[in-house]
């Protein structure tokens, strides 16, 4: 063999062993991608779910305490907001913003509770008590599918975040995705008093 052909094979094969080096790594960023796009998708059903509860809740509690109509409000107001706002997981603000108007909800519908306990007769209705129970069932859902997508964004970010990775992500547009963090506040208990 001629020492250009064996220059060429040479070259070949490396061409080869490295296309295939990149190749690997580009699908396991898509991979790791899809496995954090599916994972989102399930917070935003969990959120969805929540927001669907909130008429039905908000009707229920309307007959029984019509002159709580600033909470009432509140909750309708927080709800809209809370299905208005788009999320871009890759983007921290946008991802702050989303966060923060499903906060906004989580407490307007914490306050409701917290009104619904000067009605006895709301609290013994049987529509009241189902649409209750599935809220609870709805937000801790919605505490296991954030805990999923947490878990599913850190091995994703380490990838991408990693070199040589990184620059290959950057060429393809492979970014880190956003974490969800406890809001401000939580780790201080509420205040509860029996006067």
């Amino acid at each position: 063999m001629s020492k250009i052909f064996k220059i060429v094979l040479g070259l070949g094969i490396l061409v080869l062993l490295f296309g295939s080096y990149f190749i690997g790594k580009y699908n396991t960023m898509v991979t790791k991608d899809e496995g954090v796009k599916t994972a989102w998708s399930q917070v935003e059903n969990q959120y969805q779910r929540r927001a669907d509860l909130v008429p039905n809740l908000v009707n229920t509690v309307k007959g029984f305490a019509a002159q709580e109509r600033e909470t009432l409000e509140a909750v309708v107001s927080a709800r809209a907001s809370a299905t208005q706002t788009k999320v871009d997981i890759n983007d921290a603000a946008s991802f702050a913003q989303f966060q923060s108007s499903q906060g906004e909800l989580s407490s307007a519908l914490s306050r409701l509770m917290v009104v619904v306990e000067a009605y006895p007769d709301l609290k013994s209705n049987q529509n009241f008590l189902e649409l209750q129970a599935q809220l609870e069932g709805t937000e801790n859902r919605i505490s296991v599918a954030r805990k999923n997508y947490n878990e599913t964004v850190r091995p994703y970010n380490i990838y991408v975040r990693s070199f040589p990775n990184n620059m290959l992500a950057g060429m393809f547009g492979f970014g880190k995705a956003e974490l969800f963090e406890a809001t401000e506040g939580a780790e201080t208990a509420p205040e509860v008093s029996f006067e």
